[in-house]
């Protein structure tokens, strides 16, 4: 088995080093970038990447575009702001030992987020469950606005690994604030609206309080103090900025008018 690692970019000079030097027991390493203007590209070249250009085309097209284009079957899809832990690396490394028809043709990780330096096990965010390694010629990247994942064929076999991808995706509280006002909730909201999905008034005063409940209650964020609060506060956040970009574009193809996106 010969596998390539493959991992999209955008200005990701402060983080695209670590992710590269986790996955340096990958036969190819590929990365796929999005035009940065920092230093991202010369330093995935300076740790052995392959570099390719390809202008932003959303984050599922993106990482289609990269399985496509590497040089083997079996795929390690990461992102820049995770690494690979060493016991993921050492389970990856003896399923390479194995002949093929021994092999699953995907693998599901489980992915441990990090959030004020602190790993979360509660309120949602954990396992997290991930299908990373894969046949590509059993699975393909969804094509969808967020929470992208890959599709395996109905007769693919899959199974599950214990070692974890680590993933470092919130810097502070002002960063995850500013990554659901300018992404997620503004892509969430077009997804659901494109998916013929509607809200109310109702649903716009209570879908905030209710996700705040679930994920720091019943989903256990307490348990993970300051930080589980913080993401249960931000979660009602996305929730409710969410439904209310949702109920904007519903009343803008009511009156005929098109919205800003």
């Amino acid at each position: 088995m010969k596998i390539s690692a493959v991992i999209i970019t955008f200005n990701e000079e402060q983080k695209i080093a670590e992710a590269i030097k986790s996955v340096a027991w990958a036969d190819e390493i590929l990365v796929v970038d999005s035009e940065s203007i920092d230093r991202t590209r010369e330093i995935a070249v300076s740790l052995g990447a392959k570099v390719l250009l390809e202008k932003w085309q959303g984050f599922s097209k993106q990482k289609q575009f990269a399985v496509t284009r590497a040089e083997n079957n079996w795929i390690f899809s990461l992102d820049a702001d995770e690494i690979v832990s060493d016991e993921l690396k050492n389970e990856i490394l003896q399923l390479k030992d194995l002949v093929e028809n021994k092999l699953a043709d995907g693998y599901k990780i489980p992915r441990l987020s990090f959030y004020m330096n602190r790993p979360i096990r509660r309120g949602g965010w954990y396992p997290d469950w991930q299908m990373r390694f894969f046949n590509r010629r059993k699975g393909k990247w969804k094509d969808v606005l967020i929470h992208e994942s890959v599709q395996m064929q109905a007769d693919a076999r899959v199974e599950k690994l214990t070692g974890h991808i680590l993933h470092y995706s919130v810097e502070d509280a002002s960063h995850h604030h500013r990554m659901i006002g300018a992404r997620y909730a503004p892509l969430a909201a077009k997804q659901m609206f494109e998916r013929g999905k509607r809200t109310s008034a109702i649903k716009i005063a209570s879908v905030g309080l209710t996700t705040f409940l679930q994920t720091y209650i019943l989903k256990g964020g307490f348990l993970d103090g300051l930080p589980g609060f913080c993401i249960a506060r931000f979660a009602a956040h996305h929730a409710f900025l969410k439904h209310l970009l949702l109920w904007e574009m519903q009343k803008s193809r009511e009156s005929g008018v098109e919205s800003r996106e």
